[in-house]
C-alpha cells in the first residue's frame, strides 16, 4: 500500500470507532481526501427506525461538502466490519445507495475519484473506480 493510502485508512478507522450501531454492530468508516489534501470523517450512524440511519460515506460526503465542496474530492477510504473482527475480516465496499452518491461526487469533479475499500482493521485494501462499482451510474449530465 502506499504511505497516503495507509494514512487514509488510518483515518477511516477512526472514525469507524465513532459509528453508532447497536442493531447490526456492523461499525463502518469513512475518510475523503481533498484535491488540496484536506481530510474529512464519516461513520455509520443507525436508527430504529431503520431508513433513518445514516451510511458513513453518506456522513462524510455530507462534511466534505461544508469542508470544501464534493467538487474537490481526490479519494475516499472506507473500513468496516463487526467491532469483535478478529484479524481484520473481509474487504468492504460501498452500498449502491453510497456508489451513487460517490457517482454525484465525481460528476462534480470532472475527475475520477479512487475509492480505497479496505477490512475492519485497514491491514488489507482493494483501490476501485467508479465504473468497475457502479456501471452506468445515472449523473448530472443524463438529465
Amino acid at each position: 500500500m502506499k504511505e497516503r493510502e495507509i494514512f487514509l485508512l488510518r483515518r477511516a478507522c477512526d472514525a469507524r470507532m465513532q459509528a453508532y450501531a447497536p442493531y447490526s454492530n456492523f461499525h463502518v468508516g469513512c475518510a475523503i481526501e481533498a484535491t488540496d489534501g484536506r481530510i474529512v470523517l464519516g461513520a455509520n450512524v443507525e436508527n430504529a427506525c431503520y431508513r433513518l440511519g445514516q451510511c458513513a460515506e453518506q456522513v462524510a460526503l455530507g462534511a466534505a461538502q461544508q469542508t470544501f465542496g464534493m467538487d474537490s474530492i481526490a479519494r475516499i477510504a472506507i473500513v468496516g466490519g463487526p467491532v469483535e473482527t478478529a484479524g481484520g475480516g473481509a474487504l468492504i465496499t460501498p452500498c449502491g445507495g453510497c456508489r451513487q452518491a460517490i457517482a454525484e461526487a465525481q460528476a462534480l469533479c470532472g475527475a475520477p475519484i479512487e475509492i480505497i475499500c479496505g477490512n475492519a482493521d485497514g491491514s488489507a485494501c482493494s483501490r476501485h473506480t467508479l465504473p468497475e462499482l457502479l456501471p452506468g451510474a445515472f449523473t448530472l449530465t443524463q438529465r
